[in-house]
């Protein structure tokens, strides 16, 4: 079905880059620790969640009706993603400086929920990322479906990581870190 082997590793380093959202939780883990970081970072995913899924919509009602279309949309998306790599690395610095006044955990999911909302470049993003990875003739609903879902599997960890990142940086007094292995998330001081 889709190229899991290329789309796995190829999604990961896009849940991983130094976006807004990564940098909010990177800066929640450091000044308010592991726990309040990853549920303030969990405001991203109902937003992804929507985003995903009218770019589902949309992308498999174009793909699906034209072959043109298609290649057209995968060869601007390959260009559009080199474009938005090359920014992320200009504006990495700039994004990690974010700092919030209110840090109620309503406050931090919903700070996180805005960011990715509002942002214009997660649904270009995943219109023009997905069809990289979709395998022609086979049918493209259940192949979009199952990208966005992995792409949320896989932002859960990114957020995890990112909130670790910035607790273990941001220790200046002993804090909760997170982990997670295949059993399960744990805490750990």
């Amino acid at each position: 079905m889709t190229a899991w082997e290329l789309f796995i590793p190829a999604c990961f380093a896009l849940n991983c880059a130094p976006g807004p959202n990564n940098m909010l939780a990177f800066s929640n883990g450091a000044r308010l620790g592991a726990v309040r970081g990853l549920l303030g970072g969990m405001g991203r995913m109902p937003a992804f969640t929507f985003l995903i899924a009218i770019t589902v919509a949309g992308l498999g009602t174009i793909l699906a009706a034209s072959a043109t279309a298609f290649m057209v949309i995968k060869l601007v998306g390959a260009v559009y993603l080199v474009y938005v790599g090359i920014q992320i690395l200009l504006k990495a610095r700039a994004l990690a400086e974010m700092q919030a006044l209110d840090t109620s955990i309503t406050a931090l999911m919903r700070r996180d929920f805005s960011i990715a909302i509002t942002n214009p470049k997660a649904i270009a993003i995943f219109t023009a990322f997905f069809p990289q990875f979709i395998v022609e003739g086979a049918p493209i609903w259940p192949q979009l479906t199952a990208m966005g879902l992995a792409f949320l599997v896989m932002e859960v960890l990114a957020v995890c990581f990112y909130v670790a990142g910035g607790v273990v940086l941001g220790n200046s007094s002993p804090r909760t870190a997170c982990s997670c292995s295949s059993t399960g998330w744990s805490a750990v001081r």
